[in-house]
């Protein structure tokens, strides 16, 4: 425990200090920390630079995608071909994409930044600007995969760093009149994802190895937030990754005014924009849990070790049976999780809440969600640190 604790430590310490490191350049003169949308929100939870100036400045972000993009690509893969794909390539394929999308990234947000160097040095500072950036990601990516072997909080540690540090700015920076229904949202948001996080459907499942008096007690169990709040961070990515694309088009064809359209309505204050990100997180709630919790995996399992649903025949009915539950406690999930993020967003619409306080419940769900792995994480370290050597 105090190895890994430790471990994490050096970890936050190195992407904090990254975060008060400014680009090459810029003028930092003009830093501000008030969040007017929610899409500023959003990208400092993703990326944790308030600023946007630092090297740290894009943030997990295209870690995130990459890691999504590939997981399809892979499922996609599976379901035409048996052969399994080595984690090697599919670690240099994240690699890939991830240093492709922090690439386009960085020439979008480069266009944003302000710089103060002679004007015959421009170009250079743009190309060292656009260097640090994608430096910094492939960094952070490095950081997230070791704290996950070797710390605590697995991969996501610095997104939660990011959360925490957004709510507590959030909180020290509003009246207690502006944040009370933000608050009781957020509160009745964390009850609700307490009790998804901590319980679970038990199928009864038969065993043919175990003949005593376990044997009917064995079941399968799928908790009620199948992949935790994970779909929430990655809704924010997938988001962000089409106004990413939008705002390249609009560098490139300004006069056009239907990408003009799409950028002011792709946002988390008009209708559309609200509408994308809820259906996202729809897709990838439902999406990830049919990945994660495979019927078609868990039947071979069954097949090959000649285990059964109790009361099911082993094949097809298993997997019909195994899909169906999966889907409807997914949507169960999704829907939970989109109501928890949609309510806020509405209320702003009528203007009963803050844009700078609009995503307040989102992060405390989130910040809720990682919260409680980081706590069965800690108590499996415990326990396992209790067992003494036999010799």
């Amino acid at each position: 425990m105090r190895y890994k604790l430790a471990y994490t430590g050096l970890i936050l310490f190195i992407y904090t200090l990254g975060r008060c490191i400014p680009l090459y350049g810029i003028d930092t003169s003009i830093r501000s920390m008030k969040f007017v949308s929610a899409e500023d929100i959003l990208m400092q939870t993703i990326s944790g630079d308030a600023y946007r100036s630092s090297v740290f400045a894009l943030g997990i972000f295209p870690y995130m995608i990459s890691g999504i993009l590939v997981q399809i690509v892979m499922v996609l893969r599976n379901l035409a071909s048996k052969s399994k794909i080595s984690p090697g390539k599919i670690s240099r394929a994240t690699v890939t994409v991830t240093l492709g999308i922090a690439i386009l990234q960085a020439f979008s947000q480069m266009q944003e930044l302000s710089f103060i160097v002679e004007e015959r040095l421009i170009l250079m500072a743009k190309i060292l600007v656009m260097t640090e950036m994608v430096t910094g990601v492939m960094l952070m990516m490095w950081m997230s995969d070791r704290n996950g072997k070797y710390g605590i909080g697995g991969r996501m540690m610095l997104a939660l760093v990011n959360i925490l540090d957004r709510l507590i700015s959030t909180v020290y920076g509003h009246s207690i009149q502006k944040l009370a229904i933000p608050l009781v949202i957020s509160v009745v948001v964390m009850i609700m994802i307490l009790i998804m996080e901590n319980a679970e459907k038990r199928i009864p499942v038969q065993r043919i190895s175990i003949h005593n008096i376990y044997a009917d007690k064995n079941y399968m169990a799928i908790k009620l937030n199948p992949v935790g709040i994970m779909p929430v961070m990655f809704s924010t990515a997938v988001f962000m990754l089409p106004r990413l694309f939008v705002s390249l088009l609009g560098y490139l064809f300004p006069a056009y005014t239907g990408i003009v359209w799409w950028q002011e309505n792709m946002t988390l204050t008009r209708p559309l924009g609200i509408s994308v990100y809820i259906a996202c997180e729809y897709l990838l709630t439902i999406g990830l849990s049919l990945i994660m919790i495979s019927p078609k995996d868990i039947t071979d399992q069954f097949l090959k070790s000649g285990d059964s649903i109790v009361n099911l025949h082993a094949g097809y009915d298993t997997r019909k049976y195994l899909r169906t539950v999966v889907w409807r406690i997914s949507f169960l999930s999704a829907s939970v999780m989109g109501a928890c993020v949609g309510i806020p967003l509405l209320l702003q619409l009528r203007g009963n809440i803050d844009g700078s306080l609009v995503m307040l419940p989102s992060s405390v769900m989130m910040l809720t969600g990682f919260w409680c792995n980081i706590r069965r994480e800690i108590i499996t370290i415990q326990k396992y640190d209790t067992c003494q050597p036999l010799f």
